[in-house]
């Protein structure tokens, strides 16, 4: 995405570069000549804004998208985490209750 950015501000750039120079070595006016830098400008300024605004609609897109996905890993990882302890505490359940018999056994031995 970075290099993307570069390009396109590199592109940007270099054609900007190129109208000014086009414009001031044409054979006008100067009131014309910095009507048209000026108009130039603008339209540069304009484009500008709008790869702006769509790279931070991307951006938007991107981060909602990995919150989603992010918030959909807890989720599982929590609800693995429960299965995990709830087959863990029937585990030890069982084991207490053999060991509560077993101890039952020994007491009646005594």
């Amino acid at each position: 995405m970075t290099n993307n950015g570069s390009t396109g501000l590199g592109v940007l750039v270099g054609a900007a570069a190129g109208a000014v120079l086009g414009i001031l070595f044409a054979p006008d006016k100067g009131s014309v000549t910095r009507q048209r830098i000026a108009d130039q400008a603008q339209l540069q300024k304009d484009r500008l804004a709008s790869s702006a605004a769509d790279l931070r609609e991307k951006i938007a897109d991107t981060v909602s998208s990995e919150k989603n996905t992010l918030e959909n890993k807890v989720e599982s990882i929590v609800s693995d985490a429960s299965y995990k302890a709830e087959d863990v505490i029937s585990t030890l359940e069982a084991k207490l209750k053999e060991l509560k018999a077993k101890n039952k056994k020994y007491k009646k031995a005594s």
